[in-house]
């Protein structure tokens, strides 16, 4: 069993910076990819940012309305996946879920695993 548990997030004005957490725990065997992805009121869940992992390292990948605002960073020995916002707007308001691709054990398919999802509000 695998389990998500997301920290950060709240209300914060304007301009102003939140930092979110996402930590795996449980039957990993391997993570193939981590990302965020925010849905807000009588809209579609849609990707923030994702990062991939391989051997090389992997890659990341982050919605227009975010480039240059957000980072996506991972602790690959805490199985964690941050994500930094800054000069976050009033359209960033949301519920942030972070999701990630989760082997279990060997042998088996992977699959998506799910945080519980977080508030963030950003209103002055």
């Amino acid at each position: 069993q695998v389990q998500l548990v997301q920290s950060g997030g709240g209300l914060v004005q304007p301009g102003g910076s939140l930092r979110l957490s996402c930590a795996a725990s449980g039957s990993i065997f391997s993570i193939y990819a981590m990302g965020w992805y925010r849905q807000a009121p009588g809209k579609q869940r849609e990707l923030v940012a994702s990062i991939t992992i391989t051997s090389r390292g992997g890659s990341t990948n982050y919605a227009d309305s975010v480039k240059g605002r957000f980072i996506i960073s991972r602790d690959n020995a805490k199985n964690t996946v941050y994500l930094q916002m800054n000069s976050l707007k009033p359209e960033d308001t949301a519920v942030y879920y972070c999701n990630m691709d989760i082997r279990s054990r060997y042998l088996e398919p992977s699959r998506d695993y799910w945080g519980q999802g977080t508030q963030v509000t950003v209103s002055s």
